[in-house]
């Protein structure tokens, strides 16, 4: 599957990461900016989505402008 935009970049990126879905949700943070997001899932976006660029799934360019 090939990613193209930040839109399905971050809907891949919950549903790939059910367990911090869930914990978002009911913190009431699912549909906030990067920013406000806890350490965990920040880190853990950064992480993934380098593994999707190194594995060709998204471009160098989405990889670099990419924000949850």
């Amino acid at each position: 599957m090939q990613i193209t935009n930040q839109k399905q970049l971050r809907k891949q990126f919950w549903v790939d990461h059910p367990h911090l879905a869930e914990q978002a949700r009911a913190a009431g943070m699912i549909s906030k900016r990067q920013n406000e997001h806890c350490a965990t899932v920040r880190c853990t976006f950064v992480d993934w989505t380098d593994y999707l660029e190194k594995n060709g799934v998204i471009s160098q360019e989405l990889c670099n402008r990419a924000t949850l």
